[in-house]
């Protein structure tokens, strides 16, 4: 569609039309009690496409009630494993029937590529869903030897009604991330997904009813972090909360959910991941793969490898390259399939990138390539490296969120495990090497909760994802997210004629 980098603005694609854009609670859309709307804006240009209701602490009441009486009344949590997944295999062919559609309202509202939701993002969340189906008709306790005479067992019990709070970058992943298996598992649920890309999670609650979920087991409030978000940490009828965002945003989650009814909380939070290239590596993979780790989705990842460390030997070259390979960059239009970087998610984000790159260069970082703003219209900024940068620097330490890399020299294996470390943070980390010997030692020795070694965004359903230190805790993905939203009951029974005390 529009191609901002030339100034130019040619619209060959319809846009998609907004059909839902009111809260979904107990199987209907609705208005805000307070009747309270926000605009929801198309970073391609700033404008608004939508006008949304916003969810507040009292629409957060009506929608816990509705999940409550789901859970404790309704036939979800009771239904057999196998009639949920039945009709979670419904849910996931309904979006794959709808894939167009849904990358569309994706892009438009979070200015991700077209291309690649259509390709990955929506595809991967229907298989989301069908991998926790099939894992739903398996949910065992265990039978317990006990020490004394006693028969005893467990069961494992969906936890309740769940919060679901999600972020903005990748609206239709982070949904099903989190509801796929606490569907599985039969719990009942609200989601507030971000203010910045409401539409997505609203077209899903839409086809959930479809589907054939029950009234109330999914609820979808869009609204802000200190209204609706904060009513569902703190909401004394809900279970459980499940939060992706920012650290200092999951601190005010945790102690909310502490003050009310101490409801457990699990968090995935920030990272400033460390990405280790050793000198026995092909240069121009190496390249490639840092240069795709840290901009790929606009830089508006979590486990974006933004610190990249290089061996001294081949340091030289790979900068030399790495300059090359951000000016052949495309930034665009994300419906443009020709374009590999659409626009940041909002204003606010956008300028805060902007900001830290202005930081980088007062602190004495060299600016490689890239550090502009394009154009006038949308929220668009160029790939951007730094070079000659210290570990104590802002762009080294504060997660930026956005196309920003800084590149440093190490000498040693000791020296780059150490200084890869030299981070709160501890989500990811990715390591390039030919030696086995390098590749095991140092996994072992970073501290994050994934280690990717010749590759990088290497997500999969089965393989738990989750930070060390002030990346969060808990797991998504795997069958360790589904246990999150199960808790585990012990079943005791004297053997007969034998005394239970």
């Amino acid at each position: 569609m529009a191609n901002h980098c030339n100034g130019k603005l040619d619209y060959s694609m319809k846009l998609p039309t907004i059909k839902f854009t009111k809260l979904f609670i107990n199987g209907e859309f609705v208005d805000s009690v307070s009747g309270g709307t926000f605009e929801t804006i198309d970073p391609r240009t700033g404008e608004a496409i939508a006008i949304v209701a916003e969810g507040a602490k009292e629409d957060i009441d009506l929608a816990v009630k509705a999940a409550r009486q789901a859970f404790d009344h309704g036939p979800w949590s009771r239904m057999s494993g196998s009639e949920r997944a039945t009709i979670m295999m419904k849910f996931a062919d309904l979006i794959d029937e709808n894939i167009e559609e849904l990358a569309a309202l994706d892009c438009v509202d979070a200015g991700k590529l077209f291309s690649m939701g259509k390709a990955v993002d929506i595809p991967q969340v229907a298989n989301c869903l069908r991998y926790y189906a099939g894992a739903a008709d398996k949910i065992h306790g265990e039978v317990l030897k006990m020490s004394r005479p006693l028969f005893g067992y467990t069961l494992r019990e969906p936890i309740g009604v769940v919060g679901h709070i999600i972020p903005w970058n990748f609206p239709s992943t982070m949904f099903f991330m989190k509801v796929a298996p606490a569907m599985a598992a039969g719990c009942t649920m609200i989601v507030k997904p971000a203010e910045q890309t409401p539409l997505s999670a609203l077209f899903y609650a839409h086809l959930a009813k479809q589907a054939g979920v029950p009234d109330g087991v999914i609820n979808v409030v869009p609204g802000f972090g200190p209204t609706a978000g904060a009513a569902i940490s703190s909401h004394m009828d809900i279970d459980k909360v499940s939060f992706t965002g920012s650290t200092e945003v999951g601190r005010k989650v945790m102690q909310a959910a502490a003050a009310s009814n101490l409801k457990p909380v699990s968090l995935e939070l920030g990272g400033k991941s460390p990405f280790l290239v050793f000198d026995d590596v092909d240069v121009d993979t190496a390249v490639e793969l840092a240069f795709f780790s840290t901009i790929y989705n606009k830089g508006e990842v979590c486990v974006a490898a933004s610190r990249i460390f290089v061996q001294e030997d081949i340091y030289d070259e790979f900068v030399k390259k790495l300059a090359e390979k951000a000016k052949g960059w495309k930034v665009g239009d994300p419906f443009d399939p020709t374009v590999s970087q659409g626009p940041q998610v909002d204003k606010q984000q956008f300028e805060k990138i902007l900001s830290y790159i202005e930081i980088g260069k007062k602190e004495g970082a060299t600016l490689l390539t890239g550090g502009k703003a394009l154009n006038s219209k949308g929220y668009y900024i160029e790939p951007t490296i730094f070079i000659n940068v210290r570990d104590d620097m802002a762009i080294a330490r504060d997660e930026i969120f956005g196309p920003v890399m800084s590149v440093m020299k190490f000498k040693t294996i000791d020296e780059a495990i150490r200084r890869g470390n030299d981070t709160k943070y501890g989500l990811a980390a990715g390591i390039m090497t030919k030696s086995l010997d390098v590749a095991n030692t140092v996994s072992r020795s970073l501290r994050a909760g994934v280690i990717w070694i010749n590759c990088y965004f290497a997500f999969d359903k089965d393989c738990p994802f989750g930070g060390f230190k002030m990346s969060g805790f808990e797991r998504d993905n795997g069958l360790e997210a589904l246990h999150k939203y199960l808790q585990v009951k012990s079943v005791v029974t004297p053997i007969h004629n034998s005394p239970w005390l």
